[in-house]
């Protein structure tokens, strides 16, 4: 439908509503029914860096016997996965008529420029360029950390024209500051936020193991606040809004914030992919109800700048908010 139509990456939107990276963007079954339910754009299950060189060691240590053959077997278990995902690709353009994003997770800035290229030659619409470099080494500052974010953008931006969205986690010094060096690098969209695995512990067994990976709708808060300021801060970047989504109210509020687009994924394992339908469904009522006949009429109604409390943003609100209540 038209009034929902919205622009990201470059792209021609037919809904700011689109897919999340993850293990339903890999069936082409989801991606087609995604597509009939009114889902604007479809980001690719991602490929780890981690993964293929964990496969890449496993299959070296399988090897060890034969150490003339290592290279051959690492360089042919990192290729191997890459030929797979480059299939995917292909796929799921042959599949559906909206746009496929490929998804990258890194952590280093090693191979991906060359396969940056495999993914435009393949006929991804853009890339989604998930950067996870895990702040554990205490000899390393935070520009050093940073540095190595800037790296790995610079790199695959350097070889491929495919636009890049950079999803980021929330975890920096100054992340208005981080994120304008890397506008001057030439990032123009940005996925807030990226979702971790979080381990716990299990008191009765005493050993450490994993809680959910999926989202609940209270962990919208995470995202939104700083959809909302960055957006007011610099309004020519591209935000699509991640994590805690669950429903159209979410969707409505992201925009509001300030969201180019609004990525759905832990709703879609609760309650299957056609939930898109729904929640679009809903998001038009909304704006029929409201009178916008465009997603533009109440994009950003609700960023930093745009409210007259801006400080309702920050921090120290929530501690004023609690402060006379005994």
């Amino acid at each position: 439908m038209e009034k929902l139509t919205t622009n990201y990456l470059g792209l021609k939107l037919k809904s700011p509503v689109i897919v999340s990276s993850s293990g339903l963007s890999k069936k082409m079954s989801n991606l087609k029914t995604a597509e009939e339910s009114g889902a604007g754009a479809i980001v690719l299950k991602s490929i780890f860096e981690e993964q293929i060189v964990y496969e890449s060691n496993l299959a070296i240590d399988q090897s060890k016997d034969y150490p003339e053959a290592a290279d051959y077997i690492k360089n042919y278990s990192k290729h191997n996965s890459i030929d797979e995902y480059i299939a995917l690709i292909k796929e799921a353009k042959s599949t559906v008529n909206i746009p496929v994003i490929a998804s990258i997770n890194c952590t280093t800035d090693a191979e991906w420029p060359y396969f940056a290229k495999k993914i435009e030659e393949a006929g991804a619409d853009a890339i989604e360029l998930n950067m996870n470099v895990f702040p554990f080494n205490p000899d390393l500052t935070s520009e050093d950390i940073e540095k190595q974010y800037f790296n790995i953008f610079e790199q695959v931006k350097a070889n491929t024209k495919l636009n890049i969205a950079c999803k980021l986690s929330k975890n920096f010094t100054n992340l208005p500051y981080f994120i304008k060096q890397l506008t001057f690098r030439g990032a123009k969209s940005f996925v807030l936020f990226n979702r971790f695995f979080e381990p716990i512990i299990d008191i009765e067994k005493e050993e450490l193991t994993t809680s959910s990976v999926l989202s609940h709708e209270n962990d919208l808060k995470n995202s939104l606040r700083w959809v909302a300021i960055l957006k007011g801060m610099m309004p020519d970047i591209e935000i699509s809004a991640s994590t805690g989504v669950h429903n159209a109210n979410g969707v409505i509020q992201q925009i509001l914030a300030g969201a180019d687009t609004v990525q759905l994924c832990s709703v879609l394992y609760r309650k299957g992919v056609k939930e898109i339908k729904p929640i679009t469904d809903e998001l038009i009522n909304w704006m029929d109800k409201k009178s916008y006949k465009t997603i533009d009429d109440f994009r950003s109604e609700l960023s930093y700048k745009n409210i007259d409390n801006p400080k309702m943003y920050e921090r120290f609100q929530f501690i004023k908010h609690f402060a006379n209540i005994e």
